[in-house]
């Protein structure tokens, strides 16, 4: 199992700031899966208005913080095992998406993303966000590689 810091995340993915969704990947290992975490600050731009008195993270990005982790999890991948990755990774599909609990500012969501299959150009993974080792949501997520222009 291998950690990524932030640096290997910003190499790997094209998001930065407000919608890089992971801070870090404290366990990685190809073929496996990957886990990521992402600490929930008040300070984030979503809470001015989701919702004033009373914050809670959109379950929407708790979704995209998946697919993020999945991107890593395929860049990473493509990396260890020596091939090129000269493509981006877009988000089609979420299968199963189930909501069990908040996530509110000050919560540390852990994301955990598992292969199901790769098909030519189509990832789909399980994935699971848990906050103290409760689940926060759970979804099956698509992602398909598309080529960046140079």
């Amino acid at each position: 199992m291998k950690e990524l810091h932030i640096e290997d995340i910003l190499r790997h993915l094209p998001h930065r700031y407000p919608f890089l969704l992971i801070d870090r990947v404290v366990a990685f290992e190809p073929g496996k899966g990957l886990t990521a975490l992402k600490n929930v600050t008040f300070n984030e731009p979503q809470f001015q208005g989701h919702f004033p008195g009373h914050p809670i993270f959109p379950g929407v990005l708790i979704l995209e913080a998946l697919a993020q982790a999945s991107g890593v999890y395929e860049f990473a991948s493509r990396e260890e095992a020596g091939l090129e990755s000269r493509f981006i990774y877009l988000f089609v599909s979420i299968d199963k998406a189930r909501f069990r609990r908040p996530v509110v500012p000050g919560d540390q969501l852990m994301l955990r993303i598992e292969p199901i299959s790769k098909k030519r150009n189509m990832l789909k993974v399980a994935g699971t966000a848990t906050v103290d080792g409760q689940v926060a949501a759970t979804a099956e997520l698509m992602c398909a590689e598309q080529e960046v222009a140079d």
